[in-house]
This record gives structure tokens, C-alpha cells and sequence, in this order.
């Protein structure tokens, strides 16, 4: 159903990454929120690190709203979606305004967003080396595409009282609002590594620290009442709020067999969209997080694991010596058990990661390199999997400085046609194990199809190990000893299978 969403916004965008845009709309997502306003934190791309950010300020899950990945339909009800109930929703733009899909024009840059979103946009200017020049800049980015409303301007790093007059002066002269000044403040700088920003989760405390000092020295540089007032300029939209709930409710699995499915989350694994823990909720499954660094073993009643991205190569020697856990993967994978692993679920499932033993459920090894894989894809499902049925088309992106090899296995997850043509991971059993990081609110079936194979699975094992019970006790103590040793696998699934009753 069409409704109104008016939901005051902003989108917070630079001319170019690194010009302080995660400062800025972490700092005003925080800021605003000690107000007592309810904020939606949002971010515009593939980006999986930056909302664990925003979170922490808002105490809301942070959205990615990609529109390469969902298509530009799915933004505005994406957006309708986490923003219900809100006074205020502040969305961090990606790379450049107008950067997006490369060789696809405007498609999934900040500037496309802004304009579904009917969204005023701040821009982020690093002033550090430059004076009277940021007007032209200022100028360039406001009438470039004049679908895109530029509220104002945010000067980052200024250094000096003096060199804030020249700024201020210029974009004066220019007509452009400015809506904030921030000084250079290398002590509220985030810690990185070689995909960008560290994880919240590997560094609670420190961020908590940094969200604290962000809203402060946003609060303190910034007109926060202009930016609320331009963010109530933005109109009503009219759109189909998303839902989690297209699933046909009788295609789903009976309460009675409600399939519990293991996601893999903790310091190494970091990666995932709010969305896929609620489509899979919607399709009947109970979602159990695990920690693979700490806990030895999976959720009771697992019959279905989700492993999906994050940073396994630095934890590379704690996964490792959880061998217990790594037996349960493996014996659960080899009993035929659903498992879905994107990237780092990837290399965990490998033989090896830097020479350290991994699960090995697949005949492949894992190591870092130097070069980083970086891009948005379309993709084909070549063969049926628990995600997706052969021929399924869809878009995704891969982000890693780690390579497989092989790169694909006998019968491969993926074939890629854009930009490059090659298959891609591995499909064996009720294994689908791949590097192609996907959004699942673009393909709901994909959540329905693997709870369903969860809960048929977790049946079929519970039916196996009670026939197995069955024939070893009518077969006396010797045929029972041998029955009970058939396979540590079929054993480690009945137990999987148990909470499917």
C-alpha cells in the first residue's frame, strides 16, 4: 500500500572519499540523538562497516540503501522501511556525490540517492589546502545536476580562525550556506585497515569513544538547528514501505518445524545486512547468533548456518585452534546441512587461511594478497543451491584482499557477465560458499528458498537419526555399538535437526 513518508532527512555527501563524510553524519546521527530525537542512520553503497557506527550513535540498525545492488525502485521503500517512526533519518553518501557504477552513469551514486529520496544534500568539503577555491568547487557540485538540491556546506579541517574568514567569505559570495566549520581533530580519527575503518564489534569501547567525540566536535562546529530546518525542507514520498513479508505465508515452514538458523557473527564476521536477519525471521526461521571464535559449538537444534563477511584473516589463528567448531561445520556441511557463506564464510569453510586449518569443507585454500578486488557485479546462479535456483540473475559486489585457489569449484555458485565474464565459488551438497557479497531485500526467495531447505533438512535428520535409534535397539548391543558409529556427521546432524521437531 502507497503511503506518506514524511520523514525530515539529509544526505551527507563530499566531492571526493576521504573528505571527512563518516565524521560529519556519525557526529550528526549522535548529536541529534542525545537530543532525544528517534535518528535512522543510513548509508548509501555496499558498505558494511560505517553502519556498525551509526548504530552505536543511534542505537537504530544501520540501512544500506544501494541502488546497483536493490535497483533504484527498492531505495525509497528500503528507506520507508527503517526510517518508520522516526523524527529525523541522516544518510552517509558514498565516494563522490556523483560516483556510482562504473561505465552505468549515475547508478548507485550519492547524487542518485539524494534525488529518490527527494533529499537535501550537505557537502563535505575537505578545506585544508584550499581558500577562495571552494566556492568554485561549492558552485561546480550545486550545478552540475540540477535534479540535486545542495543545502550547504560543511568545511572540514579548517586550520585556522584566519582561514576560516577566507572560506566563509568565499562561499558567501557564491550564495552557498555554510552549515558548519570543524577544525582539525586527529584524535577523533577512527582506527583503519586494509578494507577501510575497523569493525565496531573488534572495539566496542574505543568506538563508543570515538561516536562520544564526533557528536561533540559536530555539536560544537556545526549549526545544528539550520540542518534540522533544511532537513524538514524535504517533501513527503510516496511509496510501498518494504517489507520483510512477501513471502507467501503458506510456503513457509510450520511453527511446529520452525528451523533454527546459526548466523556466524562476533569480531571476525561483521558483515551483513539488517534485512537478512528479518527476511529470514519473515520466512519462519529462528535466527541464533554464534561467535566462531568462542563458542565450540553451533546453536543447539542448527539446521541451517549462515556465515557471512568480515575479517577471518586476522583472526586467523583463534579460528583455527577452535578445532571442536571447526569438526561441527565440517560435520555439518558433509551431513548435507544447509550452509550459505559470503566471503569471509568463504575462506572459513576453506582447507586453509595463511597456512592455518580451517573448516575444510571445501578442497581449496585461502591467503592474502596484495591486491584488492573491489567492484560491483551481475551475476548468474549456474546451478541450483539452497540459495537460488539455476538461471536466478543477480547484482552484487566483492570487496577482499584474499584469493582462493581454486577460485571455483567443480560446479561453481556464479557466473559473472558484468564487468567481467567467469565462473565463480563453489555449490556442492547444501553448501553454497562464495565471494559475491549480495542484498537479500533484492531477491526475497533467496531467505524463503534456504529457510526452506533449513527446515527439510532438519526434518530429514531428525527422521535419520530416529531410525538409526530404532534398528540399533531391535538389533541388540553389538549391532546398536555399530549403528551408533555409523558417522559422527549423521550424529552432529540428528543433533542439528533436533529443535526442527
Amino acid at each position: 500500500m502507497v503511503t506518506s513518508v514524511d520523514v525530515p532527512r539529509l544526505v551527507i555527501a563530499a566531492p571526493s572519499s576521504g573528505s571527512g563524510k563518516t565524521t560529519v553524519a556519525t557526529g550528526l546521527m549522535a548529536a541529534f540523538a542525545e537530543r532525544g530525537l528517534a535518528v535512522s542512520p543510513h548509508k548509501a553503497g555496499p558498505d558494511y562497516i560505517d553502519p556498525g557506527y551509526h548504530a552505536l550513535a543511534t542505537g537504530r540498525p544501520g540501512r544500506n540503501l544501494d541502488a546497483f545492488m536493490c535497483g533504484p525502485e527498492l531505495v525509497a521503500p528500503l528507506f520507508a522501511h527503517g526510517s518508520a517512526g522516526c523524527d529525523l533519518a541522516v544518510v552517509e553518501g558514498v565516494m563522490g556525490l556523483y560516483d556510482g557504477a562504473a561505465g552505468r552513469g549515475e547508478l548507485a551514486s550519492t547524487a542518485q540517492v539524494a534525488k529518490l529520496l527527494r533529499a537535501p544534500v550537505v557537502l563535505v568539503v575537505d578545506a585544508s589546502s584550499q581558500s577562495r577555491s571552494v566556492a568554485a568547487l561549492a558552485h561546480g557540485f550545486a550545478s552540475f545536476d540540477p535534479q540535486v538540491r545542495l543545502g550547504g556546506v560543511i568545511l572540514n579541517k579548517v586550520g585556522s580562525d584566519r582561514h576560516e574568514v577566507m572560506l566563509r567569505e568565499a562561499l558567501e559570495e557564491a550564495g552557498m550556506p555554510v552549515l558548519g566549520v570543524l577544525r582539525r581533530a586527529p584524535q577523533v580519527a577512527t582506527p583503519s585497515r586494509h578494507l577501510g575503518l575497523v569493525p565496531v564489534a573488534e572495539r566496542r569501547a574505543d568506538a563508543l569513544a570515538s561516536v562520544a567525540a564526533l557528536a561533540e566536535q559536530v555539536r560544537s562546529g556545526c549549526d545544528l538547528e539550520a540542518l534540522l530546518a533544511l532537513a524538514r525542507t524535504a517533501p513527503p514520498l510516496h511509496c510501498e514501505p518494504w517489507s520483510p513479508v512477501p513471502w507467501p505465508q503458506q510456503s513457509r515452514p510450520a511453527r511446529e518445524r520452525r528451523p533454527v538458523v546459526a548466523v556466524a557473527g562476533g569480531p571476525a564476521f561483521t558483515f551483513s545486512y539488517a534485512e537478512h536477519a528479518e527476511l529470514l525471521t519473515a520466512a519462519g526461521a529462528e535466527v541464533v547468533t554464534f561467535d566462531p571464535l568462542r563458542d565450540e559449538a553451533l546453536p543447539e537444534g542448527t539446521g541451517g548456518l549462515v556465515i557471512g563477511g568480515g575479517f577471518p584473516e586476522v583472526y586467523a589463528p583463534e579460528l583455527s585452534a577452535n578445532e571442536p567448531l571447526r569438526r561441527a561445520v565440517a560435520a555439518f556441511a558433509e551431513a548435507g546441512g544447509p550452509v550459505a557463506a559470503e566471503c569471509a564464510g568463504l575462506l572459513y569453510l576453506a582447507r586453509s587461511l595463511d597456512g592455518k586449518p580451517m573448516c575444510g569443507v571445501l578442497d581449496a585454500d585461502a591467503r592474502m594478497t596484495e591486491r584488492l578486488t573491489l567492484g560491483y557485479r551481475d551475476a548468474v546462479a549456474v546451478s541450483d543451491s539452497v540459495l537460488a535456483a539455476n538461471g536466478t540473475r543477480l547484482r552484487g559486489h566483492e570487496f577482499h584482499r584474499t584469493v582462493v585457489e581454486p577460485g571455483a569449484g567443480a560446479v561453481p555458485a556464479w557466473g559473472f557477465t558484468h564487468p567481467e565474464r567467469r565462473v565463480e565459488g563453489f555449490v556442492a551438497g547444501g553448501v553454497h560458499a562464495s565471494y559475491l557479497h549480495t542484498h537479500w531485500a533484492a531477491q526475497p526467495s533467496v531467505a524463503g528458498r534456504f529457510t526452506q531447505a533449513a527446515a527439510d533438512w532438519a526434518a530429514g535428520a531428525v527422521r535419520a537419526l530416529g531410525a538409526s535409534a530404532t534398528a540399533a535397539a531391535s538389533a541388540g548391543p553389538v549391532a546398536g555399538t555399530a549403528a551408533r558409529a555409523v558417522s559422527p556427521a549423521v550424529q552432529a546432524a540428528g543433533s542439528a535437526g533436533a529443535a526442527g521437531r
